[in-house]
C-alpha cells in the first residue's frame, strides 16, 4: 500500500480537459514513482474526506468568464471549512485551461488557497489559447513533478 496520497481535482467538461486530467494522473502514476497513490476526481465528486486523506493536491480548472469553473468553486465552497484547520500547509499545484489569459482564474484560486494556507509547489501551469497537443505533455510533467516531490519528501 502506498504511503502518501496525491489527490487530483480536475474539472473535465470536454475531451481536451479530460485529456489534461488523464495526463496529470498518468505522470503522477509513472513507474518511476513509488509510494504514492493517485486519486483523480471531478470537483463535484470530491469531498472533505478526500482532502483530509491527501498529502498533496493538484487542482485543474477551466477559465470561465475570467474566473475558475463553477465546479471548482463548488468544490471549495463545500470543503473549505471542513479542511481549514487540519490541512494548513498542504502542498498544491494548479493547472488552468484558459481561452483568454487565465489571470483572473489563477488569482481566484490563489485567493482561496491562500486562505486555506496551502503551499504552492510551483507556479501555476497556464495552458491558454487554441488547443495544442503539447498541453498534455506539460500536464504529464506536472503530475510527475508533484508525485516525485511527494515521494522524495520535498513537500
Amino acid at each position: 500500500m502506498a504511503g502518501k496520497t496525491l489527490l487530483i481535482v480536475g474539472h473535465v467538461p470536454s475531451p481536451n480537459t479530460q485529456a489534461l486530467r488523464d495526463a496529470v494522473a498518468a505522470g503522477a502514476s509513472s513507474d518511476d514513482i513509488d509510494g504514492v497513490s493517485v486519486v483523480a476526481k471531478s470537483p463535484f465528486d470530491t469531498g472533505v474526506d478526500d482532502v483530509l486523506g491527501a498529502d498533496a493536491v493538484i487542482l485543474g480548472t477551466t477559465e470561465n468568464l475570467g474566473y475558475m469553473s463553477g465546479a471548482m468553486k463548488d468544490f471549495f465552497d463545500r470543503t473549505y471549512y471542513g479542511v481549514l484547520e487540519e490541512k494548513q500547509g498542504l502542498p498544491y499545484a494548479l493547472y488552468v485551461r484558459a481561452g483568454l489569459d487565465g489571470t483572473g482564474t489563477i488569482r481566484g484560486v490563489q485567493s482561496i488557497v491562500s486562505g486555506l494556507r496551502w503551499k504552492a509547489v510551483r507556479e501555476p501551469l497556464l495552458l491558454h489559447g487554441e488547443w495544442k497537443t503539447s498541453f498534455t505533455g506539460e500536464a504529464n510533467e506536472l503530475g510527475l513533478l508533484v508525485a516525485a516531490g511527494l515521494e522524495a519528501g520535498v513537500f
